[in-house]
């Protein structure tokens, strides 16, 4: 199983923050249209991630609800028919909820520098830390907090729940 520690928070200046990125990356930004269904799941999530109709990823992980650093243990599996298992799981499992968002992707060491536009939720950025087999969860923490200073993320912006629990608060 993949591990990285992560975090996600709202963004006030995105121009300010691509800017930051754009400076510590080593890649990108790469811009993905990304299209996810949540389902059912009795342990940890699971959601159906869709970038085209002939593309798409299962994804698998366990992550805490909690402001901050945090670590998620993750499966991905690819998909050629997403589509198709969209229809499969929901029919089987039950969909829970669908986050839409465009993300401009940067890649800074061993950090994805992701900076969301959410339909119906405004911008966020979150930071994924991947760790390796001989990497800590402090280890990833450390590397979390140090870019969080270095992009200009304050603590009071960081986010302890997922995207679709934001949007389904709206909707209730």
């Amino acid at each position: 199983m993949a591990r990285n520690v992560e975090i996600k928070a709202r963004v006030r200046d995105v121009a300010t923050l691509t800017a930051r990125a754009a400076a510590l990356a080593d890649a990108g930004p790469e811009h993905i249209e990304q299209d996810d269904t949540f389902f059912a799941c009795a342990h940890g999530r699971l959601k159906l991630r869709q970038f085209s109709p002939e593309r798409g990823q299962l994804i698998h992980y366990f992550r805490s609800d909690v402001a901050g650093p945090r670590l998620s243990d993750y499966h991905i599996v690819p998909t050629a028919t997403p589509d198709a298992l969209r229809e499969t799981l929901a029919a089987a499992l039950g969909a829970t909820g669908r986050v839409v968002k465009t993300r401009r992707l940067y890649q800074a060491g061993q950090t994805r520098i992701h900076v969301d536009a959410v339909r119906g939720l405004g911008d966020f950025v979150e930071l994924e830390v991947v760790l390796r087999d001989d990497q800590s969860a402090d280890d990833g923490t450390r590397i979390a907090r140090a870019l969080m200073s270095s992009l200009g993320i304050a603590e009071a912006d960081l986010l302890d729940v997922a995207y679709v629990d934001l949007l389904a608060a709206t909707q209730r």
